[in-house]
């Protein structure tokens, strides 16, 4: 097991792999003649690096830390903003994904594993504030109409917007919080990581059916809180 873990994509005690050395006929000397090379860890993907990990290759485990670092931090940063909460809580997904890397079923999506692993942490992180707190939910806000997924597209401004943009982002986010965890969770999930329904069924462990309700409620919810402010904010 590597010496620590965390998200900067190191796991140290590592030893970097043996460098190619190429023969006068132009033949690679690193493995004995003969030998199967083994395939370049980078271009594998992260199913076939997590049966490496299986195996025991700390190489591939550093490997797919930085392949989803940035993922998880944002995801969890998400659910409960606060950027060092968020860091401690991806390095403990991390942790949990090599510590029971064997309970990991092929049949499966490895993103759909970890951002299972990622959303429960956040959650629980959630109630552990809410009960800290006395944090009170919006559950009011379940019957406007529309569809305000238009406010939580992932766009790239030009230098004029930039500045309207954060300040959309900063808006966004703050009623996203305002929201029930339950709704939350579905419209991160599916409007800023950009999952799949069938994922999102997966990683939440609840019906197709409730997602889709769940989604829909939630987009009306922000709507209902959002269209009042960014409809006098819009940049032509």
């Amino acid at each position: 097991m590597p010496e620590r873990i965390d998200v900067q994509g190191n796991a140290s005690g590592l030893e970097p792999g043996p460098k190619s050395r190429v023969g006068p006929d132009g033949s690679n000397r690193t493995h004995p003649p003969g030998a199967m090379v083994e395939p370049v860890l980078a271009e594998l993907p992260d199913e076939d690096l997590m049966e490496k990990i299986v195996e025991g290759s700390e190489r591939a485990f550093a490997l797919l830390v930085k392949r989803y670092q940035g993922k998880i931090m944002n995801l969890v940063h998400r659910f409960i903003y606060d950027r060092d909460r968020a860091a401690e809580i991806a390095q403990e997904v991390f942790l949990r994904v090599y510590l029971h890397r064997k309970r990991y079923r092929r049949s499966g999506r490895f993103s759909t594993w970890i951002y299972t692993i990622a959303a429960n942490l956040a959650k629980n992180e959630i109630r552990r504030k809410a009960r800290l707190k006395g944090v009170l939910s919006l559950d009011s806000l379940l019957e406007a109409t529309g569809d305000s997924a238009s406010f939580l597209a992932d766009r790239q401004p030009g230098p004029e917007h930039t500045a309207h943009q954060h300040q959309v982002e900063e808006i966004v986010m703050a009623a996203i919080h305002k929201l029930p965890l339950k709704y939350r969770e579905v419209i991160l999930l599916r409007d800023i990581q950009q999952l799949t329904y069938e994922e999102i069924e997966q990683v939440l462990n609840i019906p197709g059916g409730t997602v889709r309700s769940r989604i829909n409620r939630a987009r009306n919810a922000l709507k209902e809180m959002l269209e009042p402010i960014l409809g006098r904010r819009r940049v032509p």
